[in-house]
């Protein structure tokens, strides 16, 4: 599939302002957004949002920053591995979504490098724009104090218009990539979401929620809840629904069980809190 010149200046658009955004408290710099308007403008929105979904499963766990880590950033998959998939669908050696993900990480990587150096270049913005303000300096201001925004901006336009431009010469090489390698990097791309969701488990699961990731997995595996996973035809497009997959993403079936389970706790909490009865100067005080 060949990208137009037109194309690619909207997909510059759409990063920039996907980019831009998570500055303004939208929630738009993740894969499932970025990757819809990528499907939006090239007119495959079923491909997108097949990439989109996986790729979001992936990045809920190591896409969030831990403590001072710094996540890989969400246009690595959104938006060139979006493109990658689009662009050679119709190839005989085509990007699956999952391979997409795999090949596109290493660019979210890059791509965080280049946020974290922005944020760098604008660290003494704020403190610019309260001196302009206390002068008096309206026109200073408003430049420190939106700086940092234009620049997301700038950076966010450069990487969609590049990404789309040069998806013609990433084409060319991928028709290199031998057919042994592309299927271990969609083995990879399908383990992803996993290891995103044991890295969220790492952290938020408590020894009272154990019994419930346990079910979970049970009925997935053993009981073979339909999965919604996105399979290829003869034709090379994507199709809807394979059941009984364990690979499969989302688990609805495991999802919607979670609901009602989680519903029965909030339910079955106290109204008001209990309040403590133990004395002051008791033997098992907290600080001993």
């Amino acid at each position: 599939m060949d990208i137009t010149i037109i194309q690619a200046i909207l997909i510059g658009l759409w990063t920039a302002f996907c980019f831009s955004g998570m500055l303004l408290g939208l929630y738009t710099n993740r894969c499932i957004v970025l990757s819809l308007g990528v499907g939006i403008i090239l007119g495959d929105i079923q491909t997108a949002l097949a990439v989109g979904a996986i790729s979001e499963l992936a990045y809920m766990g190591f896409g969030v920053g831990a403590g001072g880590t710094v996540p890989p950033n969400p246009i690595g998959p959104g938006i060139f591995g979006t493109l990658m998939a689009i662009t050679t669908v119709a190839a005989k050696d085509k990007i699956t979504p999952e391979a997409a993900l795999a090949l596109s990480t290493p660019i979210a990587v890059g791509i965080q490098f280049l946020q974290t150096a922005i944020y760098t270049v604008f660290a003494g913005a704020p403190e610019t724009a309260k001196k302009a303000l206390r002068e008096g300096n309206f026109k200073k201001f408003k430049v420190a104090a939106n700086g940092t925004i234009w620049a997301f901006a700038a950076v966010g336009f450069a990487l969609g218009l590049i990404g789309a431009l040069s998806m013609q010469t990433l084409t060319n090489l991928f028709a290199l990539i031998p057919p042994v390698l592309l299927n271990g990097l969609t083995l990879a791309g399908k383990m992803l979401p996993a290891i995103g969701f044991a890295m969220i488990l790492s952290v938020m699961a408590k020894k009272e929620l154990i019994p419930y990731v346990i079910l979970g997995y049970v009925l997935a595996v053993y009981f073979g809840l339909p999965m919604l996973t996105p399979t290829a035809n003869g034709d090379g497009l994507l199709t809807s629904v394979a059941a009984n997959s364990v690979v499969g993403v989302p688990t609805i079936g495991v999802a919607l069980i979670a609901t009602i389970f989680a519903l029965i706790d909030i339910f079955r909490r106290p109204a008001t809190p209990v309040a403590e009865t133990k004395a002051e100067g008791d033997e098992h005080d907290d600080w001993i």
